[in-house]
């Protein structure tokens, strides 16, 4: 379950660069809004508010829960930068699962943003009910499949990003994106966190 450097470095990059593009919402500035949704992001500030403040705030802190240097020589900042991704992850999954009922794409799309919701609280507060029962192995390969969830904020925008660049059609690409932003980055944090067997000589 280790992380390398360079896999770090670019987590923590493209993390801080979509809390810094995301950090704009939070004015819900009308502007900002993606046309096919303004209307109802105008309709439901509130809930957006708080998805927002709650995602950007795990994204933001979420790759330092990494950093096997800080565990090792802050272990109290360890746990202090946890308790805030965990809460950051308890307002933005509410935030969400306020907001899935009326996300763009109809009924595909609004399943997809509301199971990827639901997911992101049962992992994360699978991972804290692991730590307090000192499991912490099992703990660090719930917070990985946690934080997979928050990165898909990131793996959205970059699809959307690529989406957009190949001039497909948006109602559809989006739809599709409400479930591929996620599911494959679960699937893989799952994948790479799965309890190994040992090795027989």
């Amino acid at each position: 379950m280790r992380i390398t450097r360079a896999g770090w470095a670019i987590m923590t990059v493209l993390s801080t660069l979509i809390v810094l593009l995301s950090a704009r919402y939070a004015g819900l500035d009308p502007d900002d809004f993606f046309a096919e949704q303004r209307a109802t992001y105008l309709a439901h500030e509130l809930p957006l508010a708080v998805h927002i403040s709650g995602a950007v705030l795990a994204l933001g802190v979420g790759p330092w829960q990494f950093s096997a240097r800080l565990r090792r020589r802050w272990p109290h900042w360890h746990r202090r930068i946890g308790v805030t991704y965990l809460l950051g992850c308890l307002v933005g999954g509410i935030g969400a699962l306020l907001l899935a009922p009326v996300a763009y794409g109809g009924t595909v799309a609004r399943l997809g943003f509301a199971c990827l919701g639901v997911a992101w609280l049962v992992t994360g507060g699978t991972g804290l009910r692991m730590i307090l029962r000192r499991r912490v192995e099992d703990h660090r390969r719930w917070m990985v499949r946690s934080f997979a969830l928050t990165f898909a904020a990131v793996t959205l925008r970059l699809m959307l990003v690529a989406a957009k660049t190949a001039q497909l059609d948006f109602r559809t690409s989006y739809l599709v994106i409400a479930w591929l932003c996620w599911v494959p980055n679960l699937l893989l944090a799952c994948w790479f966190t799965r309890p190994r067997r040992p090795v027989r000589a």
